[in-house]
Parts: C-alpha cells; structure tokens; sequence
C-alpha cells in the first residue's frame, strides 16, 4: 500500500494502468494473493519503482 499511496493513487486508478480489476489491487494490498515475477514488473512499473530496490526493499521487511 504504501508504494501507492507515496504514488498518489487510488486502488482503481493503479488497476486501471494495470488492466486489472480494483479487487485485484485489494487483494495483494490485503494479502490474500501474492504476486507473480511479471505480475511485480508490472506493478513496479505502473508505480514508476526501479524493481531491484523495490526487491531490496521488500529484503531488508522480511528480515
């Protein structure tokens, strides 16, 4: 959620750039789905996220 927000954007305008459905957002945001590799590159591109800080980021959270 936070990269969305820090992006300004609402759960449907970020599924639009998508082509996804709001729920599809929700879902991940709530985590009851995890995301596929392109599924990530997407989303990290739709955010405007470099992907390898995006996955170092998401490092040093699970640690």
């Amino acid at each position: 959620m936070g990269a969305r927000h820090n992006a300004g954007l609402t759960q449907d305008q970020l599924a639009k750039r998508l082509g996804r459905p709001q729920s599809f957002v929700a879902k991940y945001e709530n985590r009851e789905r995890r995301l596929d590799v392109i599924e990530f590159l997407s989303l990290s591109k739709a955010l405007g996220l470099n992907p390898h800080e995006a996955i170092h980021f998401i490092e040093e959270y699970i640690k």
